[in-house]
Order: C-alpha cells, then structure tokens, then sequence
C-alpha cells in the first residue's frame, strides 16, 4: 500500500503542475492577482507531493522490498544501509525522480523566498517551471516508472552496481542534479521576461543568485565525479574528455558566462539579448546531456543502459523546450534594445571577451561530442574524437583566458586605463613567472610550455590577492585603515577573488599532474621492490579479506624513503557476490599535495602480480580548486545584495522595458 501511495503521489503531482502550468499565465495577462496566487501554492504543493513520492521509493530501498522492481534491480540485503539510500538514485528510474525532485524544489524556493519578485513576473516563472514538470513527471510515469511492482516478490535482490558502491556516487549525482536544474530557474527566467517583455537589470540581478547557486553545485558536482573515477575505476586518471563528463563541462561552461554577463547587465545595463539567450542555452545544455546519458546513444561508464522509446521521448522534450524558448527569443529579440554603451578598454569589455572565449569553448567541446554521432547517423562511419582533439583545442582558447581575468576586476566600469592596471600586474606577472621556473627546475623539467601553464595558474592567483589589495589600498593608506577597508569590503569580492584564485589552483594542478607524473608498471614478486617519486615500494605479499557482500584479494606495499619505511599501503581486486562482478581498488597514499597511486593487475603464472604504479605531483590541487571556486560561489551568495535580490518597484515605474530597437 506504501508503494501505491508514492506512485498516486506522482500523479497528483503532475495533474497540480498542469493546472499550475497555465491558471497563472492566464492571471498575468489578466493581472488577476487571485489566479496569479495559485502559482506559489500549486509550487509548494508539487514540491511536497514528489517529496512524499521519492520518501517512499528510499523507505522500499531501506527496507529491501524486492516486490519493486526497482529495488530488485539496484539493491541487495546485505548492501550497507549508505548504498541502500545512494540506490534509490543509482539507477535510470530513482534518479530521474530525483531530478523531478531537485526540479520542484527550485521552483518551492522561487515560491518561498521570491516575495520581492513582481506577482506577474513571479507567476510567468513558476508556470514555465510547471511546464518543465509536466514533461518530467510524465517521462517518468509512461517510460520510467519506479513503482513498478513484480509478483510474485524474488527472495533477494540483484544488488547495486558494484561501482556505484561508494561514499562518491552518494554524493555526486545529487551535487549534480542540482548544478543541471538549478539553470532550469534560469531559463524560466528567460522565458518569462520574453513572454511579459520586461528585461531590465532588476531582473539580472533576480537571475544572478540562482545562477549562481547552481554553478557553484554544478562545481562541486563535477569535481565529485571526477575524484570519483580517479580512484574508484583504477585507471589513474582524473578527466578522460568522455561525451557524459562533456556533458555535465558544457553547462558549466556556458553557466559561467551566464554569470558574468548578468553581472554586465546588472552593473550596466548592457548585454542584454546575450544574456537571455545564455540563460536558454545554458539549460538547454543540461538537457541535452539529460538526453546523451538516457537514450543510449552513447557508451560509456556514465551513461544508464535505456531503451529507445525513453531517449525519443527525451528528444521530444529537447525540442519543445529548446525549439520553443529559441522560437520565443528570435520573435522578441528585435525588439530589445541593446543597452549601456562601453568602451573596449573596461570592465565590461573584459567580460565580453571572457564570455567569447567561454562560449567558444563550449562550443568546440559540443562540436568534439556530437561530431561522432551524426557521422555515425549519417554515413555510418564510425570516428573518435579523444584527448587529444580536446586538449589541443581547449587548451589553446583556455590560454589567452588565463591571461585576461586578472585584469577584469581591476578595470574601471565603461571605460578602463589599460596602462594602469598593467602597472599594478606587472609585479605580479613578474613574481609568477619566476616562480614558475624555479617550480620548473625543482621537478626536473619537462615541456618548456610547462613553464607558461604554470605562470598562467600562478598568474590567477596572485592577480585574485592583488585585486583585494588595492581595493584595500595597502602600501597608500595606514595599516588601521587598510583593514578596515579590507574588512569592510561586499563578500562578493571575496567570493569573486577566491573563485579566480581557486581556478588558478586548479591550473596550476593540472599543469604539474600532466607535465611531472611518472607511470612504472612492473611484475612483482614477494619482496621486491620498486622506485617511484622519490619513494620505494616493497610488495608484502597478498591475503584473502571479506566485506559485506563482497570478497576481496588484498595487496600489501610498504612504502620508503632513504631507507626509512614512511608509510604503508593497500591495493585490492573485489568479486561482488551477487552480481559476480569484479572491481579494482587502488590504495591511494597521500604526501602533501601530491599522491602515490597503486593499482594491481592480473597475476602472473610464476607467482607475481602486475602493478601499475603512478606518482602524481600536486594533483589534489585540482579538485582543491574547484572546491575554492565553490567556496567562492557561496561566499558571494552570503552577501546580502544577493539574497535580498531587487527591491520591488513602483508601480508607475513598472512598465515593460522591451523597447524597439534603433
């Protein structure tokens, strides 16, 4: 009966985002005040009825009620009570509902929190979000349904994908899946200043805190999933270009775009048709991801195994919400002005240009993703495109990106002195690429480039502490004053300086990992030992060990330096009982910011045991960053002219701003 309920609870959901879907549309034409209620009520009552319905698909997780398919599927009596919540979302169905779930609890806070928002605007919002939900909860419940029941009940359960067996799935599709639909807030936005005709910097400077809310997730998500496969899929690597992981890099590069153009428009009024049209984009990206790791046109380790008829209706989904906001924006877009004026020389012309080279890049990876599928479609032919495509190409527009966001802030608004702000960096290009060549010696070298990536990370960061520095005026006022200035300064500068900052940390790890690692892969033998980063590694010997539901082969290595044993470590290969499917644990040791990586192979017909051995400087520095450039996120999100938004206006003042354009 629990069962049902979840499933009667969906329903109900989708017949409230129906009427939600249009009653306030029509309230706004009208400005029906009492029709236009009914979209944060509707809102609110959806959120809590797909809530009840994903409560119950976790409490038939938990409980291990096999007589739902779903659970059958993905989970097992003797999976670990963390794995049996991480399966509800483990598999094509829960996640789905869980992406329903994340949907309807934006549009819940859009409800809640948005009381300084206009009432048709609000309405206009929340009925797009509405519009979303129909198209969701009805692909779940005709192609996707997690109550589906089976009788009689099996005894026990296939068990979870045994890679999915970890601490990082658990948190990464939720980090995820909000990064993904907190753009769809975005879009709504978009779509909804379209159909009222009221596009103005009130409403960029509504749009800003979700954007970035769900960059900052989409950060966090990205980097989870990335440590992910480094360590759990035992193949040393931390980004391999794979078409999902593009999937997920494509919104967040055209989010961090978005981001900074609503700033322009905020501040200045300007960009303004670019910036509607990154919001659409920007969502439209999430979904098409959606749509390349549901309909099973792509292989990968990421992608859900689906059957055709879920990745048609995927597309049908692609189409109407990306065709009609695209439709939407071209019938309106002649109608928008342009905005403020600005000199090429200037805060604004900065972010112009680091929006270029962002939706360039996006692009190239979007064209390196699909390329092989519509050959593929077309011609038959099958190609691929790998790291080194995405390497050369993005690593050559990344570049002169590196290069210009130090000066962004430090610009004046509209027009800037280049000179001066030159003046200010010089010390700090000077002081980064000097340091870069000592770093350069001190690994022994490598590519001379390296030498360039590396000043370009340091570059970043030391441009981020500059920035706070002069806004701080330290070195022209007394120490006292400084830092009053220092502390008295928006939190969104320390959240912008921390994000510039973090991303240069993330360089700067990318740069040493690629250039400085070495990779050894040797047969060994009891006692033997072996050489890597510096370190000396013993094989132990192996010994037979059990978990849960799953047995192992466990290696043991002891780890020296100068003859002195510094550290141990352990490798493992497990064989999952129920599903009889084996995986790879590497043994991870950690030195600073570096780490020794070990991963065993097949044994040997003479005794040994193949190991493949990795020491890689400075990698934690990558997820370092981006967890920086989150922290960053969220530091900007405290600052109160975020969260209070724009103050409602007048209503002699509230007029459409949509204006013909000259």
């Amino acid at each position: 009966m629990i069962i049902e309920l979840g499933h009667y609870a969906l329903i109900l959901a989708l017949a409230t985002a129906i009427i939600v879907s249009f009653v306030p549309l029509i309230g706004a034409r009208r400005r029906d005040q009492a029709m236009m209620d009914v979209a944060p009520v509707g809102s609110l009552l959806m959120f809590a009825l797909v809530a009840v319905s994903f409560g119950v698909l976790t409490y038939a997780h938990v409980v291990s009620d096999f007589s739902v398919k779903n659970v059958w599927e993905n989970s097992h009596s003797l999976v670990p009570l963390l794995y049996k919540y991480s399966g509800v979302w483990g598999n094509h169905e829960g996640s789905m509902l869980l992406w329903l779930l994340i949907l309807t609890l934006f549009s819940a806070l859009v409800a809640a929190f948005g009381r300084n928002l206009p009432d048709a605007l609000k309405a206009n919002v929340l009925s797009v979000q509405a519009c979303i939900s129909i198209a969701f909860t009805l692909f779940i419940l005709l192609t996707s349904n997690p109550f589906t029941r089976l009788d009689p009940a099996p005894a026990e359960g296939k068990d979870l994908n045994p890679v999915l067996q970890d601490i990082g799935l658990a948190i990464h599709p939720p980090l995820l899946y909000l990064g993904y639909v907190g753009f769809s807030i975005c879009f709504s936005f978009a779509v909804a200043a379209l159909i009222e005709g009221r596009i103005d910097a009130a409403w960029a400077r509504w749009v800003r805190p979700w954007a970035l809310a769900a960059w900052t997730f989409l950060t966090l998500g990205i980097a989870m999933g990335s440590y992910w496969a480094y360590y759990e899929l035992g193949w040393g690597g931390w980004w391999f270009w794979d078409p999902v992981e593009n999937a997920s890099f494509m919104p967040w590069l055209a989010g961090t775009a978005l981001l900074h153009s609503a700033l322009v428009m905020e501040k200045r009024e300007a960009l303004k048709i670019w910036t509607v049209l990154l919001a659409i984009l920007t969502f439209s990206l999430s979904l098409m991801g959606t749509f390349l790791v549901r309909s099973g046109v792509l292989t990968s380790v990421h992608a859900f195994a689906s059957d055709p008829s879920r990745g048609v209706f995927i597309l049908c989904i692609l189409l109407i919400f990306i065709g009609g906001a695209l439709s939407l924006f071209a019938f309106r877009a002649p109608r928008l002005t342009a905005g403020g004026l600005f000199a090429p020389i200037s805060r604004e012309g900065a972010l112009v240009l680091n929006n270029l080279i962002l939706t360039v890049a996006c692009g190239t990876v979007l064209t390196g993703t699909l390329y092989p599928l519509l050959l593929e479609t077309l011609t038959g032919d099958k190609i691929s495109v790998g790291p080194p495509f995405f390497n050369m190409t993005f690593g050559l527009l990344m570049a002169p990106l590196l290069a210009i966001v130090p000066f962004g802030p430090l610009l004046a608004w509209k027009r800037g002195d280049l000179l001066a702000v030159l003046q200010r960096l010089y010390l700090v290009a000077g002081l980064s690429f000097v340091a870069a060549i000592v770093f350069f010696y001190v690994e022994h070298g490598g590519p001379v480039l390296a030498v360039f990536g590396l000043a370009g990370g340091l570059f970043l960061v030391l441009g981020a502490i500059a920035d706070l520095w002069y806004r701080a005026g330290v070195g022209k006022v007394a120490v006292n004053v400084a830092w009053r200035r220092l502390v008295g300064l928006p939190r969104s500068a320390f959240g912008t300086a921390l994000a510039h900052a973090g991303l240069g940390v993330a360089v700067l790890g990318i740069v040493a990992v690629t250039t400085f690692e070495t990779e050894h892969v040797s047969e060994m033998k009891l006692g033997q030992t072996t050489e890597a980063g510096g370190y000396t590694l013993r094989f132990d010997g192996t010994q037979p060990a059990t978990g849960p539901n799953y047995s192992e082969e466990r290696a043991h290595f002891s780890i020296g330096r100068g003859g002195v044993e510094v550290a141990e470590v352990w490798s493992s290969k497990r064989i999952y009982t129920a599903r009889q499917m084996p995986t790879t644990e590497a043994g991870i040791l950690t030195f600073g910011l570096s780490q020794l990586y070990v991963s065993l192979g097949d044994p040997t017909n003479d005794g040994g045991i193949v190991v493949r051995i990795w020491w890689k400087p400075f990698i934690l520095c990558i997820w370092g960053g981006a967890v920086m450039m989150a922290l960053g996120g969220f530091v900007s999100l405290s600052d109160r002219r975020l969260r209070v938004g724009a103050p409602r206006r007048k209503a002699k003042l509230a007029l459409p701003t949509m204006e013909p354009a000259e």
